[in-house]
């Protein structure tokens, strides 16, 4: 048996749920996935979860249009994934990995101006430096002008999916460039809250 190790391979995955609060929530994350083209990912829905593989771009162009199209529902929409690389059980060899850096789902149209909040957290896993590069982070989301403060045990960012979506990725994508070998970021997202907005 061979043993696995991590950081080897530069496959990134998401796993995550869309929770549309309404009882068309079928409905509603049916449509989403019809107009997404997930043609550059790996891709596979169980009864808890739906799990993407494949190049960093890809996965987040993924992740961002079904939620986008998800929350243009007008119903409180919740998506919760966890990114991940450097997973020792991904490999290689994977065939996604071949594709070119064109996103299949870069115009998501007006729904790219939806407000979100967003909570993430960022896991450098095999680095005696974590909290410097979740430093590092957090300093980029606030010269992007989405980070809006810290809770226990993440960040949170606000603004319109597309800049939210922004912000993840390049905290995943700065990231990985850590001496980490295997990086974790989990992110929930809001669209839609009937709650009020915190006070800073």
């Amino acid at each position: 048996m061979s043993e696995l190790t991590c950081g080897t391979s530069r496959i990134v995955g998401c796993r995550f749920s869309v929770f549309p609060m309404t009882d068309r929530f079928v409905e509603v994350i049916m449509d989403a996935l019809k107009s997404v083209n997930t043609g550059k990912v790996w891709i596979q829905t169980d009864d808890v979860s739906t799990c993407i593989r494949g190049r960093a771009e890809h996965v987040f162009d993924v992740t961002r249009a079904i939620f986008a199209y998800a929350a243009a529902s007008g119903v409180h929409t919740i998506f919760n994934g966890t990114y991940s690389i450097g997973c020792p059980g991904d490999t290689e060899a994977d065939v996604y990995m071949s594709e070119d850096s064109e996103r299949l789902n870069r115009e998501i149209g007006k729904n790219a101006d939806i407000d979100t909040a967003c909570q993430f957290a960022l896991y450098p896993l095999g680095t005696d430096h974590y909290m410097d590069v979740i430093y590092k982070e957090v300093h980029r989301a606030k010269e992007k002008g989405t980070f809006a403060g810290s809770v226990h045990y993440a960040s949170r960012l606000d603004g319109s999916i597309s800049k939210v979506f922004e912000s993840l990725e390049d905290a995943f994508l700065h990231a990985i460039q850590s001496d980490s070998s295997h990086l974790v970021m989990t992110a929930v997202v809001s669209a839609h809250s009937p709650s009020a907005k915190p006070r800073p």
